[in-house]
């Protein structure tokens, strides 16, 4: 991969822009084991910050660890925070909001290691599950549950992908069938995976659809069998990561402008700079160029020069023969 060199305004722009739409759970508010939970899995604060990532981890190979999953058994609940608010936007992609994970993963059915490939199958517990949302934490919305996918079902973690990208959520066991893991990512399409949420699904205690703008704690409920939580990842917001872009793109063009009239009046003729080098050859050829009005080269990569007689015949004006024009020993001069 190849490193472009960034200036530190540039890289602190996009490093506050990156890390301000980077947070995850920041604080658990509440936990509750259940029953049936995975025993020594009670760590809820191994819900905090991101998923699991790295190549070790994959749709075949989920988090495992203690310091990477919490349990929740049936009766069970984990509240979590958010320090910034997950927003409610329909511009989000496939319109998700936030991003539930787990350690599900696909079911191997022949093959192993990067050639193993799925039927599409998950292998995951028989679980019935609720996620609710609040501003507050004290007043409560469920997300429908007849929209609301399972949580730690779709889709198995990938290490690889972005976390704050979500798979598109028409995908279902069948378009995973056959396919190795390349197939998989081509579908996940640069996701970490994880079940996608949208806030427009939240209803009140009668079932009715609710308007809201942002939440800042999600609640996740286990009704009957258990699950483990790796993250809840919030999407973050298309008009920040726009702007951070555009910025970035005005710094690079006013980098790159700043560096091409540096570059004009470098590779300007310049005849006292050669006469305090002591050549009297480099004068003459610079003398040469001034007098033909040299100036650099064009976009193209041919050489620009001011003198109409120049443009027009190729000689310098008053030159004869062989200084008719720039040659190599101009070019060693400091003529490109």
């Amino acid at each position: 991969m190849k490193i472009l060199p960034m200036t530190p305004a540039l890289a602190g722009l996009l490093f506050v822009s990156l890390n301000a739409g980077a947070q995850f759970a920041s604080a658990v508010v509440s936990y509750d084991h259940g029953t049936g939970f995975a025993a020594n899995f009670t760590n809820a604060n191994a819900a905090l910050g991101a998923p699991g990532a790295g190549s070790s981890v994959t749709p075949f190979a989920p988090p495992f660890s203690t310091s990477q999953l919490v349990s929740i058994g049936a009766g069970g609940s984990l509240t979590l925070q958010f320090s910034n608010p997950i927003a409610n936007d329909a511009g989000h992609p496939f319109g998700i909001d936030f991003l539930i994970f787990g350690n599900s993963f696909f079911v191997v059915t022949n093959g192993s290691g990067a050639s193993a490939i799925t039927s599409g199958a998950l292998f995951t517990s028989s679980l019935s599950t609720r996620v609710e949302v609040s501003l507050d934490a004290s007043t409560w919305f469920t997300l429908d549950p007849a929209l609301a996918p399972t949580v730690g079902t779709f889709y198995p973690t990938d290490g690889t992908g972005n976390p704050q990208l979500a798979v598109n959520p028409a995908l279902n066991s069948s378009d995973f069938a056959g396919l190795n893991l390349s197939g998989i990512r081509g579908l996940y399409n640069g996701s970490a995976g994880g079940g996608g949420f949208d806030l427009s699904w939240a209803r009140d205690g009668d079932g009715n659809p609710v308007d809201l703008a942002s939440v800042d704690y999600v609640r996740i409920d286990v009704l009957s069998g258990r699950t483990q939580i790796d993250a809840v990842a919030p999407v973050p917001e298309p008009a920040g990561w726009a702007l951070s872009l555009l910025v970035a793109a005005l710094i690079w063009l006013n980098l790159r402008r700043r560096a091409r009239r540096t570059a004009r009046i470098q590779l300007s003729a310049n005849p006292a700079r050669a006469f305090a080098r002591g050549s009297a050859a480099a004068l003459a050829r610079a003398e040469g160029a001034a007098a033909a009005g040299y100036w650099g080269r064009d976009a193209s990569g041919r050489p620009v020069f001011r003198n109409r007689t120049f443009r027009r015949t190729g000689r310098r004006p008053g030159c004869r023969g062989s200084c008719s024009s720039l040659s190599n020993r101009d070019a060693r001069a400091g003529i490109p």
